[in-house]
């Protein structure tokens, strides 16, 4: 019976999250089609994605977040870097306020999910090679500087909540090459379907190892509830006589020191969220 409920509500979200998404892409070909300079239309791209994200992590997903710390004074160009677990945190992230995301080649050239986060202004780097890393790095230092404000993940892959990964570091020069502010995030699961954020729930929140997006994104659908959290850190002001690694590290150990990793319990869950009867909210 739980995994009857469970399938229903998984179905009932996914059609409300394909409702969203067809009204995004139509929005945002509009821009597409209205928009002629690159940057103006980035940013009504980035707008838009905000406007939909917050829709779908709300009202489709049912997701609770909290927000602390958030900067009453936006910085107009800045970089924005955060630990990465899976879709659902960029969901959460990108629900907050316009913001591109720095993601991979590899995504751009994914069927479907390449041309969504294309209409989300998402810039796309390769980060795999030295010599192109850098150019990157030179394209993104001027969009920071021209005032967009741009979220990296430099785990540079999502992760299985244990740990933040060490942060690579040569896209987090950009801020230092652009002369902009560098806002650490951390995200938090704190609870999953009335439990603490645990083994039992992660593969429903994380996407990590040879896990496929569709199998990962049912569990999401799925759960009964989800509380999450995410707090603005101190801010960074980079300094440019300051060695890029050290940077790299202080943004680490400020996230990695709020991070609350994933509880160690029972078999992992199987994956089929079952319905508790412990509600946090």
């Amino acid at each position: 019976m739980e995994a009857i409920t469970s399938t229903l509500r998984g179905l009932g979200k996914t059609v409300l999250f394909l409702t969203f998404l067809l009204t995004y892409i139509v929005t945002s070909l509009f821009i597409a089609a209205t928009t002629r300079d690159r940057n103006k239309r980035r940013r009504r791209f980035s707008a838009n994605a905000s406007r939909y994200c917050g829709l779908i992590a709300r009202v489709a997903l049912g997701i609770k977040l909290t927000v602390i710390n958030k900067p009453a004074k936006k910085h107009d160009g800045s970089l924005l870097v955060a630990n990465h677990m899976g879709f659902v945190d960029i969901l959460l992230l990108a629900g907050i306020e316009p913001m591109s995301f720095i993601t991979s080649n590899e995504m751009r050239e994914t069927p479907f999910l390449g041309f969504v986060t294309e209409l989300a202004g998402c810039f796309y780097v390769e980060r795999r090679s030295r010599t192109k890393i850098l150019a990157e790095m030179k394209r993104l230092a001027s969009s920071l500087k021209d005032g967009l404000n741009i979220v990296l993940y430099p785990e540079a892959t999502s992760t299985n909540g244990e740990k933040v990964l060490p942060f690579k570091r040569t896209l987090m020069m950009a801020a230092t090459e652009a002369g902009v502010p560098i806002q650490p995030v951390v995200i938090n699961f704190r609870s999953i379907n009335g439990e603490p954020f645990n083994t039992r729930w992660r593969d429903a929140v994380c996407w990590y190892g040879d896990a496929s997006f569709g199998e990962y994104f049912w569990k999401t659908l799925r759960l009964k509830s989800l509380v999450a959290e995410i707090e603005y850190l101190d801010i960074i002001y980079p300094n440019p006589n300051e060695d890029r690694g050290a940077v790299a590290e202080k943004a680490h150990a400020m996230i990695s020191a709020k991070f609350v990793p994933v509880q160690q319990v029972g078999p992992a869950a199987e994956q089929v969220p079952t319905d508790l009867e412990t509600d946090p909210t």
